[in-house]
């Protein structure tokens, strides 16, 4: 697509005769949006389309008329496919662009298009099925990425891994789980794009300016042409709302968060003093000087993401808020903002997907993580509560004391002797290491949602059936 600059001097006739001259060169940057909501040729022009077939079909304008405009609509569909279209400041907007164009292509008829319908309502509509789009585009990454989280799951249901809190050694749990907690998370995010389409997919085209209009259009035939629930059921609303937008800005906002969050594991996980995961060379960088560096530079871009989207966010916001009914240019500022955060977010979940699905679990040094830190310290007091009928604040007490023993001879819990654990209650007997082992431990947490290898498999189960 290319941008070509027009004489300026004819651009008022698209206002009609309110205006005598042109805007200036400084009027006209600030007001031009054709640089960016090109972006939205093929929504506009299906719009347009099943507009001209309504209007048809009320008798509005003519059969001929709406199969011209129908063909020119699609001539200029394929121009702007094959870069061909040149696109001009001058007319403002992808709107402007389009009509202008259909006027030379098809001469008076293109004039009838705009019958019955307004700017206000043909931008609310070509952004809402922009970003419903982009909506169902990000539904169908997530579920890529929940694909792929959930083979490493499967291949590692039973690894022993160490789950911590605070970034300290907690308690042992399995790869698989740890995989699952983002397939959890993920399919929040899937959940959210999806009730905000439900929402989104009204049409507000036919609400005109802002009032409706006093021609006998069909609304809900070009709601059911353009793949929508229902026309807005509010004139005002319909070119007002901004709602759409904002709810995928929030959606996309929270998923660039746990993507951040998932991003940071593994930049922490690949690093050499953890060694728990080795990415592929596909999702790595070299160093321009140490010749041994390989660096997480898409995991650490991943958590950069959240800036920019999060901001987007707050950006638009800022620029709603303040906004009487109906429809105000501020609104112009709606679209730049959404467009990069939606190619950040897409970008973000393909490359978090690509390297989820070629990264490596180390499963030896999982294992060996898993069973530092007094992992299992939560075990023992568990077990002095079962089996010996300790009233848990007292088990916690021993066990602590115990952890403090280990901890001075250098050695971690199953290391101790019987003798050495009598020595703090002399009521423990040799069945306590029994549940002392990384393995005895996960696969006692048997509890709906633990980490024991059969309820994660039950959950992977679940995903299957949920992504069909």
């Amino acid at each position: 697509m290319t941008m070509k600059p027009k004489n300026t001097s004819n651009a008022n006739t698209m206002w009609g005769g309110r205006f005598a001259a042109g805007p200036d060169a400084i009027m006209e940057a600030i007001n031009a949006s054709i640089g960016f909501d090109q972006r939205m040729a093929a929504q506009d022009i299906a719009g347009s389309g099943a507009h001209a077939a309504m209007l048809a079909a009320t008798g509005i304008i003519t059969d001929k008329d709406a199969e011209a405009i129908g063909e020119g609509l699609l001539t200029i569909l394929s121009e702007i496919e094959d870069g061909n279209f040149e696109f001009s400041t001058a007319l403002e907007d992808i709107h402007m662009n389009v009509e202008a164009r259909l006027k030379d292509l098809i001469g008076e008829p293109a004039g009838r298009l705009h019958t019955a319908r307004s700017r206000n309502d043909q931008v609310a509509l070509d952004f809402r099925m922009w970003v419903r789009g982009q909506t169902d585009a990000a539904s169908e990454g997530l579920r890529a990425l929940i694909g792929v989280l959930l083979a490493q799951a499967e291949a590692g249901a039973d690894w022993v891994m160490p789950g911590f809190t605070h970034l300290q050694v907690a308690q042992p749990v399995t790869w698989g789980h740890h995989m699952m907690a983002y397939v959890e998370m993920f399919g929040r995010d899937m959940s959210r794009f999806e009730d905000a389409r439900k929402r989104m997919n009204q049409s507000p085209l036919g609400a005109a300016a802002l009032a409706g209009t006093s021609f006998p259009i069909d609304r809900h035939m070009t709601a059911q042409t353009l793949g929508f629930d229902a026309p807005a059921a509010n004139s005002l609303d319909a070119v007002a709302d901004r709602d759409f937008a904002l709810e995928f800005l929030a959606a996309s906002t929270i998923c660039a968060m746990h993507l951040s969050r998932f991003a940071e594991e593994l930049v922490i996980w690949s690093s050499a003093q953890f060694r728990f995961v080795a990415l592929s060379d596909r999702f790595s960088t070299g160093s321009s000087i140490m010749p041994q560096k390989k660096n997480p530079d898409a995991a650490e871009l991943i958590r950069a993401k959240i800036g920019r989207i999060m901001g987007a966010m707050v950006g638009l916001f800022t620029v709603m808020k303040g906004l009487p009914l109906a429809y105000s240019k501020d609104m112009q500022e709606d679209k730049e903002q959404v467009f990069d955060a939606a190619d950040s977010l897409m970008l973000a979940l393909a490359a978090m997907t690509g390297m989820v699905a070629d990264m490596s679990a180390n499963r030896a040094e999982l294992e060996v993580a898993a069973a530092t830190g007094f992992s299992t310290a939560t075990d023992l007091a568990d077990w002095l509560v079962r089996e010996l009928g300790m009233p848990f604040r007292d088990a916690h007490h021993v066990t602590g004391t115990l952890v403090g023993m280990a901890e001075a001879k250098g050695c971690d819990l199953p290391e101790l002797t019987l003798a050495d654990m009598q020595s703090v209650h002399d009521a423990i007997h040799k069945g306590v290491f029994d549940v002392l082992g990384v393995h005895n431990s996960v696969a006692s947490r048997t509890s709906y949602g633990g980490t024991a290898p059969d309820q994660v498999r039950i959950q992977i189960a679940r995903w299957k059936e949920v992504l069909g």
